[in-house]
């Protein structure tokens, strides 16, 4: 067959890619086009993003991709981070620059929302864990204090369904992405208007909901004009980055609840892929999550904070004068003593500070804990708790799954680093299966070729995921003195178990 060329924009929150995959009916070969940098902009006090210059390097990378690959590009995919939205007027104006989750402000709604609706009432209606950046406390923040931009708003859209408006006119909103706002019904499929009711909360600027795999018509006139392209379809992958990630897990049984997933970057996104949601109270204790995926599955996951912890201490570094090369910090994290120090990656001090190791340092002189001083104590520190976190977070989903997981597959960027993925194992006594890092690509271009009938089902998607990339096995080592025993022992007690 001709090779065929389809085109995936990635953006994640501290970089955007442009990526190309070419297609020759058994593997897909990935290639960069264009990488730009991301992240949130600091506005008066708030944290904002600034979508039109994505757009703008959106826009020049379709052209390098035009000026390479002609005629063979046959479709366009966008997938970015969730929870963030844009609103738009009847004519198309943005209202306002978005918002980032991590925006300060979204605490107070979050408290305000817990003290309004029961957790309970509000879990059955959406599903969600909870956690003061999801859309629905950014909504009901924005709502008290801007009430007038809502008014005038005649369309929200999400990230990436901003983008596809942008490359085609498409107003609809995905569905795996839609189910993270804590605002969708999981059982119905369809906008919880009553939950934000209870709130009060507008919801006439609410879209029509599309399936992944959607066509969502051709490339603007103008988009073609300016880059090159041809009129191609522009098609919902999972445009939740972690939809796309999960549908790139190179697993050999789909469906089965044997194996489970972390999606490794900025954050960790820990769980296991079912054919319903997770809507029992014991869920709701654990503060899981559900969200959607691809050929009518679902997530049910936990958010972890990832590699933030070591993205933040790598900007401290590099303004004092450190190292500030990833590769490099995790080789001296190696050399540092496994286990000295423990956080628990998700207490909210970790959210955005300012400076993370000394917010780091804070936490372990509050637990009474040696104190990280060097880059690699503090790095160390991380991923000795990431790890250790990943394991409570695994034992506890194997409890809702009824089903101990054999395997887990950690995609990603995450998956690159040996010293993360070997403690994973350790700390969870389960084999660890590393790779792909380009899940998420690999997971939006072939859900883009299954669009165009390349491909008939999730299962065929995985076995070119294994036909196009290499996957690494850290099995769990044995522990004769009882270490990691031990961490587990003192991180329980600093989760207050």
């Amino acid at each position: 067959m001709a090779r065929q060329t389809y085109m995936g924009i990635d953006l994640g929150a501290e970089s955007g890619r442009v990526m190309a995959g070419v297609w020759d009916g058994r593997r897909m070969e990935l290639a960069e086009v264009h990488r730009f940098a991301n992240g949130p902009v600091e506005i008066a006090g708030t944290l904002r993003w600034d979508p039109v210059r994505l757009w703008s390097e959106i826009r020049h990378g379709l052209g390098l991709a035009a000026a390479r690959y002609g005629a063979s590009i046959v479709s366009i995919g966008v997938d970015t981070w969730a929870l963030d939205y844009v609103l738009l007027s009847k004519s198309g104006e943005m209202l306002g620059l978005p918002f980032c989750y991590r925006d300060p402000s979204h605490v107070a709604a979050y408290q305000e929302a817990l003290a309004t609706v029961p957790r309970s009432e509000i879990f059955a209606r959406s599903g969600v864990q909870f956690m003061p950046i999801n859309t629905l406390y950014q909504w009901i923040a924005r709502w008290r204090t801007s009430p007038e931009i809502f008014a005038a708003a005649e369309r929200f859209l999400m990230i990436p369904d901003w983008l596809n408006w942008c490359l085609c006119g498409s107003n609809t909103v995905e569905f795996t992405n839609a189910t993270t706002t804590q605002f969708l019904d999981p059982q119905r499929r369809a906008w919880s208007t009553e939950l934000l009711g209870r709130f009060g909360l507008p919801t006439h600027c609410l879209p029509e909901l599309v399936e992944p795999g959607t066509r969502l018509g051709e490339l603007r006139a103008g988009v073609a004009a300016a880059t090159g392209l041809r009129r191609v379809p522009v098609v919902a992958p999972a445009t939740h980055d972690t939809g796309s990630a999960v549908a790139g897990v190179p697993a050999e049984r789909t469906g089965r609840r044997d194996w489970a997933y972390i999606s490794s970057g900025t954050w960790s996104l820990v769980g296991y892929e079912s054919a319903t949601p997770e809507l029992s109270d014991r869920a709701l204790g654990l503060n899981v999550t559900n969200e959607g995926g691809v050929e009518g599955t679902w997530r049910v996951l936990k958010n972890v904070m990832g590699l933030w912890l070591v993205q933040r201490c790598r900007v401290v570094f590099e303004a004092r004068g450190g190292t500030s090369d990833y590769v490099a910090l995790v080789a001296l994290a190696e050399g540092a003593a496994a286990l000295r120090s423990l956080v628990d990656p998700d207490d909210p001090r970790f959210l955005n500070p300012p400076d993370m190791p000394a917010a780091i340092q804070s936490y372990c002189v509050e637990t009474r804990q040696p104190v990280p001083e060097t880059e690699a104590q503090l790095v160390r520190c991380a991923l000795d708790s990431l790890a250790l976190k990943y394991s409570v977070v695994l034992s506890q989903l194997e409890e809702l799954a009824g089903t101990r997981f054999e395997a887990v597959h950690i995609v990603g960027g995450g998956a690159r680093n040996a010293l993360l993925n070997q403690a994973a194992a350790d700390a969870s006594g389960r084999l660890v299966l590393a790779g792909p890092t380009e899940a998420t690509v690999l997971g939006n271009l072939l859900w883009q070729a299954r669009a165009m009938g390349e491909l008939g089902s999730l299962a065929a998607a995985r076995e070119v995921v294994r036909a196009s990339s290499g996957v690494v096995p850290f099995p769990p080592r044995s522990d004769p003195s009882g270490r990691w025993a031990e961490a587990r022992a003192r991180f329980a007690v600093l989760l207050g178990a």
